[in-house]
């Protein structure tokens, strides 16, 4: 368990074992989420990779890519019909 405290201004110094498992940065921005009665704080780029990964959920298993080389193959593809239009 961390614990930081809160300033007149409302900031706080997020502790360093914290920082580290978020991954923050300098610069780096966070976001508040409310679960329930929690509040619950994630780095936001991470957030962002999480949310995209949740969308394409099932997409190469419907694009039939089942490994690497299907990946390049299909890039490969897609940048070839590109160039045509």
């Amino acid at each position: 368990m961390e614990l930081a405290k809160v300033t007149t201004k409302g900031q706080i110094t997020i502790p360093k074992a914290i920082r580290e498992k978020l991954e923050l940065k300098e610069g780096s921005k966070i976001i508040f989420l409310q679960r329930g009665e929690d509040i619950v704080i994630k780095n936001s780029a991470m957030l962002a990779l999480e949310r995209m990964q949740n969308e394409f959920e099932g997409e190469a298993e419907r694009l039939g890519l089942k490994n690497e080389d299907d990946v390049v193959k299909f890039i490969k593809d897609f940048r070839k019909e590109r160039k045509k239009n």
